[in-house]
This record gives C-alpha cells, sequence and structure tokens, in this order.
C-alpha cells in the first residue's frame, strides 16, 4: 500500500496493523467456514453409514429367519406326509382287522327273513 502523505506515522502504522489483522481474517474465514462445512458433511456421512450398516445388520438378521422358518416350515411338511402315510397304513390295517372278523361283518338281513 503507498503511504499517504497527510497521514501521521502512527495513524499509518494502525491502519495497516489492522488491515493486516482484518486480512488474516478473511483468510482465515473460509477455512474455518470450509472446515465447518466438511465437518458437518463427515458428521452426516458417519449418520448415513450408522444408519446403512444398522440396516444391513437388520437384513440380515432377517434373511437368517427367514431361512430358519423356512427350514422349520420344510420338517413340518416332512412330518405332515410321514403321520399321513401312517395314517393310511393304520386305517388300512384295522379295515383289515374288520374285514376279518365275524363281529363287524355286515349281516345281510333280507336273506336271514326269507
Amino acid at each position: 500500500m503507498r503511504r499517504m502523505a497527510r497521514l501521521p506515522a502512527f495513524l499509518w502504522q494502525m491502519i495497516q496493523y489492522r488491515s493486516r489483522k482484518l486480512s488474516s481474517k478473511l483468510e482465515r474465514a473460509p477455512t474455518t467456514m470450509m472446515n465447518a462445512d466438511l465437518d458437518a458433511v463427515e458428521a452426516e456421512n458417519q449418520v448415513e453409514l450408522e444408519e446403512k450398516t444398522r440396516l444391513i445388520n437388520q437384513v440380515l438378521e432377517l434373511q437368517h429367519t427367514l431361512e430358519d422358518l423356512s427350514a422349520r416350515v420344510d420338517a413340518v411338511k416332512e412330518e405332515n406326509l410321514k403321520l399321513k402315510s401312517e395314517n393310511q397304513v393304520l386305517g388300512q390295517y384295522i379295515e383289515n382287522l374288520m374285514s376279518a372278523s365275524s363281529v363287524f361283518q355286515t349281516t345281510d338281513t333280507k336273506s336271514k327273513r326269507k
């Protein structure tokens, strides 16, 4: 800066000092603002990352639960088929016993009346 001729030296020094101080503040302001913006972005990214991690863990837990339930359904289906087969065998066995026993033979009432 050019020194103004009419100002006393101490005023000129004070102006230069304050000018440097103001310039320094102005130079630091964007950096401070950028750092604050970066900190806010980093905090937001951290929150998003934590949320994504939580959701991924929840999805994995639900997948495991679904796999467990599917396995249980398959086991119940197999047990059901096994029990149906056993019921058919028992039903046939009972039917054979009843047909072989004279107690359960059907009587023809018409033929006895004649």
